[in-house]
């Protein structure tokens, strides 16, 4: 299968983010500290996170086939969801372990060793952040961008462990630890939760504001040759494909050939105007009364409006 700067980059993060990890893990072991216990968990969940939407990638990327007519790249709103959902549960799982902590107590040690290392892994994750966000903006890709986002999430929550070791190291201020630990944690469950929204908004088929506005311009400049208007405008945009379809409706006793020589202009207009690859749909219609233009239509569903398909 030939690489992409999209698959790449995750394969990038899937070792770094295992490196940074390790130091995090390290850092955890060392000072005992629930902070810190926080941010590796997160990065846990985060590693397995990212083997989840390498996957994703490479079936988002895999052509139609007899079964999935339309691609697979709707399977990118699925990772980033789960993506999400795993983020909250770590969040959760943090504010648990901070209040035990709080209750019950917990001794710290090795403070400024745990600094080293998180602080560490913390830069590391800076770097990789803004290159898996760049990369995917670039490549219009939406699962390396929530990536990098979710990598960047940890570049924060890093350097919050870090200020709280530096803190309590001189301080002796130890509630601080399990404070700063559930602060971190709702934190971690905002990013997460848009994520999931962003998921939700995919599979559901919302309106992309930037394309909308794209296509809508597009339409209101001057119509190709013999059309007269378009009407029951629809897109909808999975990975990086935008769907399009649209009612054109032409001058009466224009041949076939002329009308459909007009909407393929029309189409190519609206593939130029959006980012990304583009198929467009035109539903070809004389002019004249739409319904009476329709009239066959209605008694096909007793279930919908005629309005529903027309």
């Amino acid at each position: 299968m030939k690489s992409s700067p999209a698959k790449t980059a995750l394969r990038i993060s899937l070792v770094v983010s295992a490196v940074s990890l390790g130091l995090k893990l390290s850092g955890f072991w060392i000072t005992g500290s629930t902070t810190a216990m926080s941010d590796a968990a997160e990065s846990v969940i985060h590693l397995l996170a990212v083997s989840f939407v390498y996957y994703g990638l490479l079936l988002s990327t895999k052509p139609a086939d007899e079964k999935h007519l339309y691609g697979h790249e709707r399977v990118e709103f699925l990772s980033v969801g789960i993506e999400g959902a795993v983020i909250i549960l770590a969040g959760i799982t943090i504010i648990y372990q901070s209040i035990d902590n709080y209750l019950y107590g917990h001794d710290l040690t090795e403070l400024m060793s745990g600094v080293y290392l998180i602080g560490g892994a913390g830069l590391i994750n800076l770097v990789l952040g803004s290159y898996l966000v760049k990369t995917g903006r670039r490549e219009n890709n939406m699962i390396v961008v929530s990536n990098g986002k979710h990598t960047l999430t940890d570049v924060w929550t890093s350097a919050g462990a870090v200020a709280t070791l530096l803190i309590i190291r001189f301080t002796d201020f130890i509630l601080l630890d399990s404070i700063v630990a559930g602060l971190l944690s709702f934190y971690i469950m905002y990013e997460g939760f848009k994520l999931l929204r962003y998921s939700v908004d995919g599979l559901m088929d919302s309106r992309n504001p930037w394309i909308d506005q794209r296509v809508r311009n597009m339409l209101s400049k001057e119509l190709p040759g013999s059309m007269q208007s378009v009407h029951n405008l629809r897109h909808r945009t999975t990975g990086n494909t935008t769907w399009v379809e649209l009612h054109a409706v032409f001058k009466k006793d224009i041949n076939l050939e002329a009308a459909h020589n007009d909407a393929t202009l029309l189409e190519k207009r609206l593939i130029n105007a959006v980012k990304g690859d583009v198929i467009v749909t035109i539903h070809l219609e004389p002019e004249g009364h739409h319904e009476e233009v329709h009239d066959t239509l209605k008694d096909a569903d007793q279930d919908r409006p005629l309005e529903d398909f027309i």
